[in-house]
């Protein structure tokens, strides 16, 4: 009888286990998170200047020009110096010499090896 209850038992706290193993896997929801790859200050001016080099031209984005130096200069001073310049450039030039600053520009901002 004892034997018998024993068994009983175990296979009970088995049974547990098992049943809240498989309810445990069922139960997971998948979601899929968006990462923001960057909180990089240098990601849009980036971009806009990759778009120029391409040969787009100037835009209505050319207004905010200042406020995308003013968050680059608060991560890095010398590289918003340098896009301040060079965005200043920009406005200035010629449409058909546009695309080389930009050129130029991009490489000037690119990050460091050392990562500064």
């Amino acid at each position: 009888m004892r034997c018998l209850m024993f068994r009983y038992g175990c296979c009970l706290v088995v049974g547990v286990i098992a049943a809240s193993t498989f309810v445990g896997c069922s139960g997971v929801n998948e979601e899929r998170i968006k990462v923001n790859v960057s909180n990089d200050p240098l990601e849009q001016p980036r971009s806009l200047l990759k778009k120029y080099a391409d040969g787009q031209s100037l835009g209505s984005e050319a207004t905010m020009f200042s406020s995308l130096v003013e968050a680059v200069k608060k991560a890095d001073p010398k590289r918003g110096e340098i896009l301040e310049a060079g965005f200043k450039q920009l406005q200035d030039a010629p449409d058909e010499q546009r695309s080389e600053i930009a050129k130029e520009l991009l490489q000037k901002i690119q990050p460091s090896p050392t990562g500064s």
